[in-house]
């Protein structure tokens, strides 16, 4: 049987958290939008809501391991808050791995014709949507 109900993928930073959503049937990523990263309990809050609000029924968190694999620092400190939001969360969280999907959206944003000001604002969304969009045609 194959699972359906929107994905939720969360691209986390310090400063910004990029989230992308799939669409129902999970054959199409988009990006969704960047949330300023005002603290865990924020987060927890506005994820809850975008659960209720879109249908979704799985998130993933984008983990950013090193190149070879291995944690660093960053991806401990994602770890730490893919597990927080599998505490609270009434959907299942899974973990991604994102290694590229910054430059990714990089390459891709380029290609829509962005400049580096406007992509900016909306390449943490985007990564996450690279890496959603992996997950799903791994799927």
């Amino acid at each position: 049987m194959i699972n359906q109900g929107r994905i939720l993928a969360v691209d986390y930073g310090e400063k910004r958290i990029g989230l992308a959503l799939s669409d129902p049937m999970r054959m199409f990523a988009k990006p969704y939008m960047v949330l300023v990263n005002s603290g865990l309990e924020d987060t927890i809050n506005t994820i809850k809501g975008l659960i209720t609000q879109n249908s979704i029924s799985l998130v993933i968190v984008g983990m950013p391991y090193a190149i070879d694999g291995t944690f660093t620092p960053k991806t401990t400190e994602t770890k730490a808050f893919a597990v927080e939001l599998g505490k609270v969360l009434s959907v299942p969280v899974t973990d991604y791995d994102e290694r590229y999907s910054t430059c990714d959206a990089d390459d891709e944003l380029k290609k829509m014709g962005y400049t580096w000001q406007e992509s900016r604002k909306v390449k943490d969304a985007m990564a996450a949507c690279m890496f959603l969009k992996e997950y799903l045609e791994s799927i």
